[in-house]
């Protein structure tokens, strides 16, 4: 997407020091692209990229945890959708408010296809973070016709090795597509004395109940404790609540940013 003079002048205004954020904002060129380019210049081939599933001898993506970190951002807020000539288009929705979360997006989408195009659309409010790949549906097989929530939904057993062995990153990626921390408060009696007590929260909501098993199921296994808060009838809301549960999340998800 850009030549290399383009690529050039980017890495030496770096080098006069100027930071990565100023380099974005005065070249509209993203951080991750910018960063990219300070260890490797040239543009990638694109021809003979491999999928990693798609050889004789299957195996896991290059970098399991920026794919266990995409899958979780997919089954929350993801879709594909066929192109032309066998090219499928990933894409994801995401709002201006969370600058850094579209940053990780785009990263892990290069991390997992480095050999294919990436790139931004902006609209009102929000960016769609596009690639194109004949293989996101070697990659993705939760993809299918209709809404998530309207067929089953499970990983395929190769899936579940990423997702226990980089397991954090899995829930960073649904807590970033469909879920929040907030702060909670209430109010208690202290000495006589009304006063106004905060605690912070985690949720996690989705239509799905396979994906809300997925997530509680890898919250159980880092040891985090969670309820389900029911809307009505319907129990959409998966929340951490308990104080250690919560500073634990904090190490390792953190609010959105």
């Amino acid at each position: 997407m850009y030549d290399i003079s383009t690529r050039e002048r980017a890495v030496t205004l770096l080098a006069q020091g100027q930071s990565l954020h100023a380099v974005s904002k005065e070249m509209g060129i993203s951080r991750a692209a910018i960063r990219s380019w300070q260890s490797r210049l040239e543009p990638r081939k694109r021809a003979g990229a491999p999928c990693p599933r798609c050889q004789d001898d299957p195996c896991p993506p290059g970098e399991p945890a920026a794919y266990a970190y995409l899958l979780g951002l997919y089954l929350g807020d993801g879709c594909i959708n066929a192109h032309r000539r066998g090219v499928y288009v990933m894409r994801f929705v995401l709002d201006t408010k969370w600058p850094g979360v579209i940053e990780a997006c785009e990263a892990a989408m290069h991390a997992v296809r480095p050999d294919n195009s990436v790139w931004r659309v902006r609209k009102q409010g929000c960016f769609a973070v596009t690639g194109s790949s004949k293989h996101w549906i070697c990659l993705f097989p939760q993809h299918g016709p209709g809404k998530k929530h309207e067929r089953p939904i499970t990983l395929e057993p190769w899936q579940q090795e990423i997702v226990d062995a980089h397991p954090w990153a899995f829930i960073r990626g649904l807590i970033h597509s469909d879920g929040c921390r907030i702060t909670n408060w209430t109010t208690r009696m202290v000495g006589g004395e009304r006063k106004r007590y905060e605690y912070p929260r985690y949720f996690f909501t989705n239509k799905s109940d396979d994906i809300r098993k997925l997530f509680t199921d890898t919250l159980d296994a880092v040891g985090v404790e969670w309820t389900t808060l029911a809307r009505g009838s319907d129990p959409f809301n998966i929340s951490v609540a308990r104080r250690a549960s919560v500073a634990l999340m904090d190490v390792h998800v953190g609010p959105k940013y």
